[in-house]
């Protein structure tokens, strides 16, 4: 059975070819999720609440592409997704410390050994789940990339600095892994939000600065 006839007749025909590049086909929703990611990065960027609702969107449509395309661990994480989606909408509009916006923090230490033992783990426990149980021809690299987005959209969620260097890891990563599994259009995706990556980056550098306000005036 295809993902075709999984997705039945309601969403079977994103699935379907929009245009080719050179021999290779790329379908409704690869197309569509090019387009709403791009936009849900760069509202990140900006900080812009309306980043939730559209990376939703973004996920739905990104998990129909690599369900199709065999990358089983991250069609499974666009599920996981929607979860920390709604999460991070919710923290961004009433985590602050009086319940308000969220200001943008630092990753502490001991935060920083929590993200990198459950990336490990994670890691660990997809490449072998993949290796037995799916016919897929990257396991490691498609585990290793789920677990470095959970990573990321976790620190994105609380607004951690330091997210933006964990997804700029992961980028670098998907680029070559879209490529290889011919989804041409997603990895030229994945350049654009490597730049938009280092531009959150510096943004939400300059922002906690000014969070932090001006250097104390010598006496």
């Amino acid at each position: 059975m295809t993902p075709h006839d999984l997705l039945g007749p309601l969403l079977g025909p994103l699935l379907q070819p929009a245009f080719h590049l050179g021999t290779v086909p790329t379908s409704w929703a690869e197309l569509l999720g090019f387009a709403t990611g791009a936009v849900n990065v760069w509202l990140v960027v900006r900080q812009n609440i309306l980043n939730w609702p559209i990376g939703i969107a973004n996920v739905i449509l990104l998990g129909l592409v690599f369900l199709d395309g065999g990358l089983y661990a991250d069609a499974g994480l666009q599920v996981v997704y929607i979860a920390l989606q709604s999460y991070g909408w919710w923290v961004w509009l009433y985590g602050g410390d009086g319940r308000d916006t969220l200001p943008v923090t630092r990753t502490t230490r001991n935060a920083w050994i929590a993200l990198l033992t459950a990336g490990a783990a994670t890691t660990a426990l997809l490449t072998w789940a993949l290796t037995a149980w799916t016919d897929s021809t990257v396991p490691f690299w498609d585990a290793l990339t789920t677990a470095l987005s959970l990573m990321a959209v976790y620190g994105q969620s609380r607004k951690l600095l330091e997210s933006w260097w964990i997804w700029i890891a992961a980028d670098l990563v998907y680029i070559p892994l879209y490529w290889y599994k011919d989804l041409k259009l997603t990895s030229v995706l994945y350049v654009i939000f490597l730049t938009l990556c280092v531009l959150g980056l510096n943004a939400w550098r300059q922002a906690h600065r000014s969070q932090a306000g001006p250097a104390p005036v010598p006496a």
